[in-house]
């Protein structure tokens, strides 16, 4: 189906592009298939396309000389059939420990949650994620689909320093921190697996569309995905979960 979406000029080089403003699977995927029209059928000029849960944001490597014509060129480009009814999506098992030592906000948030760490852990581990989008920091997935019963509104004061790996949960989401840095989150584990680096290609082995699985993990198991990261060429293939 077609949605109504609504474009305007984000600045003198960018057009928005958005869709209705909710979080949905269906909507993704519009998104994901009109990103495709746009980086394989827009020749005019040179574009990069962002996307969010529900909206584009095209870059032109140049001043928009007439943006009304932008808009319907693209309005066009839309409602041009599909060639794909689905983007292709891989799902990846990637590896939590849920230890105190790297959940250190786990013992809290199970307080406040009144759910014993048994029941985060097996409610946070068994669901499969959608990928809706990469962003915030690179390589920092924006996950959908957290049982609603592990919901709870992001710390009034951030942590200044969230370590790399951190896996946290803030509103209706959950997420892993690709780096050390100020967030907000409630850290409830760690993934020794490094979601984003810049001397791999392409440096963030993770998509928007695909889906992410956790898997708990002991300390002596994190450590020894930690030193074979450190010390060997990481294929992101021995994630794939296949059907």
């Amino acid at each position: 189906m077609n949605y109504k979406l609504r474009f305007s000029q984000y600045n003198e080089c960018s057009i928005l592009v958005e869709w209705q403003a909710i979080i949905d699977e269906n909507i993704l995927q519009d998104v994901l298939i009109y990103k495709n029209k746009i980086e394989n059928n827009y020749i005019k000029q040179e574009v990069e396309v962002i996307s969010t849960y529900n909206s584009i944001l095209i870059i032109y490597n140049s001043t928009i000389d007439n943006v009304n014509n932008e808009f319907l060129d693209l309005k066009r480009l839309y409602n041009l059939p599909n060639t794909d009814k689905k983007v292709d999506s891989r799902t990846f098992k990637i590896p939590v420990c849920y230890d105190d030592e790297f959940g250190v906000d786990l013992v809290n948030y199970s307080k406040v949650k009144n759910l014993s760490k048994k029941k985060i852990i097996k409610s946070h581990s068994e669901v499969i994620y959608t990928v809706y989008f990469v962003g915030f920091l690179p390589g920092f997935l924006y996950l959908g689909g957290l049982d609603a019963t592990l919901h709870l509104d992001r710390k009034i004061t951030p942590n200044l320093n969230v370590k790399k790996g951190s896996v946290a949960i803030g509103g209706k989401q959950t997420g892993i921190y690709p780096q050390d840095s100020p967030g907000g989150w409630h850290i409830i584990g760690n993934s020794p697996i490094e979601q984003f680096n810049p001397k791999h290609n392409p440096p963030c082995f993770i998509r928007a569309g695909d889906k992410v699985k956790f898997h708990p993990i002991s300390k002596p198991e994190y450590y020894k995905i930690q030193n074979e990261m450190n010390t060997s060429n990481f294929n992101p293939e021995k994630l794939l979960l296949h059907d």
